[in-house]
Parts: structure tokens; sequence; C-alpha cells
């Protein structure tokens, strides 16, 4: 299944983009340790992505094919839009992450929050002056009317190369209604080829 683009509620596929020749660049691990932390994360979803590449180009194993629904994490925690910046910070703080999915009154994906969407809008929540501003502000109002989701058959390959193309660290997993069932991130990516890719590759 491909990568689910919607845009203002209009719903479409991400364009399909073949896979480039490269190989993995497993020095970039170590390059990345003083890399500013967004740098970081950029590197490790490229790492990601050309790992699983460089996967489907080796002769003499068998081709493994992983889904997000093999990695990704459920169920997912969420959010109404109608839920404050400050629920929201209190949220990630709370279960120690870094995205939320937000959703409708009826439970469908409307948009997806991070800790930098949170910061940018208020740069910081221990000012009591700005946990004003944070306690008053609905999420409906920062979320991006450009939404990105896959499903659960979505090939992990295809979400690596999404996340690497537009520089995001999470993607919601949908099912048939758009509700969301869970959420792939770079550390799933990460995991994901400690996990499945053989060991082979890295020698």
């Amino acid at each position: 299944m491909p990568i689910i683009l919607s845009v203002n509620g209009n719903v479409e596929s991400y364009p399909a983009s073949p896979l480039p020749s490269k190989t993995a660049r497993v020095e970039s691990v170590g390059a990345s340790a003083d890399a500013p932390s967004e740098e970081r994360g950029r590197r490790s979803t490229q790492l990601a992505r050309e790992a699983y590449e460089q996967q489907t180009r080796q002769t003499g194993f068998t081709r493994i094919t992983v889904l997000a629904q093999d990695l990704m994490t459920s169920p997912v925690v969420t959010l109404g839009s109608d839920g404050t910046l400050t629920e929201a910070w209190e949220l990630m703080k709370l279960k120690g992450f870094r995205h939320l999915p937000v959703t409708s009154l009826h439970g469908t994906l409307v948009g997806m929050v991070s800790d930098r969407d949170l910061l940018r809008q208020v740069p910081d929540f221990l000012v009591s002056k700005m946990a004003v501003i944070a306690s008053t502000r609905r999420l409906a109002e920062i979320i991006s009317p450009r939404l990105i989701s896959a499903t659960p058959t979505t090939d992990i390959r295809e979400i690596a190369r999404v996340m690497a193309e537009e520089d995001i660290r999470a993607v919601p997993i949908l099912d048939w209604n758009r509700c969301p069932i869970g959420i792939i991130t770079t550390a799933d990516l990460l995991h994901g080829l400690a996990r499945h890719i053989p060991l082979e590759l890295w020698t």
C-alpha cells in the first residue's frame, strides 16, 4: 500500500520514486555524534533508508519484506484537536515521546504535532506568561493542513524514503477509517534495521 498524503482533507497517494542506487553509509552513525539533534535525526532516517535499499540490491539473500505493521508502535496515544498546547506538552513529557497524532471528535487523524512544533509556538513552557498562552491555544490552531500517513501494509522502505524526503521523524499508521492505530518513528526504523537486516550486509 502507498504512503497517503492529505491536504486540507483531500486524500491522495504520495508520489512514488524509484530507489536510488546508493550504498549504505554505516560510518555516518559515528560521524554524527557531535551534530545537532535535528541533523542527527535526519542522518538516522537517511541511514535506515539506505540500509534497507542496500538490502534489496544484495544477491545471495532472500529479500525481506518488512511492513509498517511489523515495526509500528501500537496502540498509539493521541490527543483531540481541541486539546491545548499545554496538554500536549505534558502528555509528551509523561509518556516520554516526541510526536503526537491529533484526532477529530470522531477519532480520525487530522494532524501531527511534535515537541519541536510546540517549542516553536511557545519557546519556554516554564515561563508563567508563556504557560498561560499555551493553556489557551488549541492544537487545531497549529497543526499543518498537509499530513502524511501510511497503512499497516505499507512497505517500511517506502516509509523511510518519504521520511527522508520530507524531513519528518514520524509517520502515523491508519486503519481504513483513517483512525490512528500505530506510529512509525526514526527509532522504530533503526530498531527494525537491527532486527530484520542480515548481519552479512555490514561486513
